[in-house]
């Protein structure tokens, strides 16, 4: 298992290189690792595939850690992603961990939505999770 420290630690460090510097952001990965992207149907196998692809990337990317959950050598990581300067999208990292690396990682990105009125006699006036630091 991951000790927490270490795991937050190379996370935070992973998103802040992302599309800045794939060298750095790729150190998390096995060299073997795979990458999927479910909603586009997307399988890379071998940091170097997604590492090159990422390089040509044709937008700038931010990201904002808002939480990450993990038990044993699972972690599911909850960002916002925008491109370009454009509005935040909401992302789900779940990795799969081989001792302190990334074996396998699945990522779902989605837009927001506003809350549906009718529900809000039930709504929680605490807001959602803020972001990790």
């Amino acid at each position: 298992m991951v000790d927490d420290a270490v795991l937050h630690a190379a996370l935070k460090r992973h998103w802040e290189y992302a599309g800045k510097d794939e060298d750095v952001s790729h150190e998390i990965y096995h060299d073997d690792a795979v990458l999927e992207f479910p909603q586009s149907g997307e399988r890379f196998e071998g940091v170097e595939n997604f590492r090159e692809w990422r390089r040509q990337y044709p937008a700038k990317l931010d990201f904002k850690i808002r939480r990450v959950i993990h038990g044993e050598d699972l972690v599911v990581a909850e960002n916002l992603v925008r491109y370009d300067d454009g509005p935040w999208m909401f992302a789900v990292s779940i990795m799969e961990f081989r001792g302190e690396n990334v074996e396998r990682e699945r990522i779902y990105i989605m837009d927001g939505w506003d809350a549906a009125e009718w529900r809000a006699p039930w709504r929680s006036a605490t807001p959602a999770d803020p972001p990790f630091e």
